[in-house]
């Protein structure tokens, strides 16, 4: 999978994003070290070991660079930033049931907002997935010839 490149200072308004999920019942907020076990644990269970690994480096930062999403008290999506390389967004996932509802773009946006924040001015989108999501709703645009980029030769289990 191709990454991708962000202009971070052409990105869309983060609050009405908010607004829709909270709508929709999704609050997204800043994880927080207390929840990393459940958080991880989790992100094992729907995505698998290297999103998971990925997550736990996200926690090790100050402030961690994970933001959740949380409905009715439970975890239902995660979005990280700055867990395998500066300035890359990603891994991000939203339980399958819970899609369509807004809370994939609100993670995006709020951790696209987070990195434009710490003074970058492009972000890159490691091993973009959903190519056509990442465009639509922040611009992204693939770089060419980036695969695998990072992620030659990694080990996988």
């Amino acid at each position: 999978m191709s990454d991708m490149l962000v202009k971070l200072y052409d990105l869309p308004d983060l609050e009405p994003v908010l607004k829709q999920a909270r709508e929709a019942g999704i609050d997204i907020r800043r994880a927080i070290a207390p929840e990393k076990h459940v958080v991880i644990e989790w992100v094992r269970k729907h995505f698998g070991n290297g999103w998971a690994s990925e997550c736990e480096v996200a926690f090790a930062n100050q402030p961690v660079s994970c933001y959740l999403a949380v409905k009715d008290g439970q975890l239902a999506g995660f979005a990280c930033y700055e867990a395998t390389c500066k300035d890359f967004f990603g891994p991000t996932g939203v339980d399958e049931s819970l899609r369509g509802l807004g809370a994939g773009k609100a993670l995006l946006l709020a951790s696209l907002h987070a990195m434009r924040s710490l003074g970058y001015g492009y972000a890159v989108i490691g091993g973009a997935g959903p190519k056509d999501f990442y465009a639509k709703h922040v611009g992204a645009t693939v770089i060419e010839n980036s695969t695998p980029g990072i992620y030659r030769g990694y080990l996988k289990q």
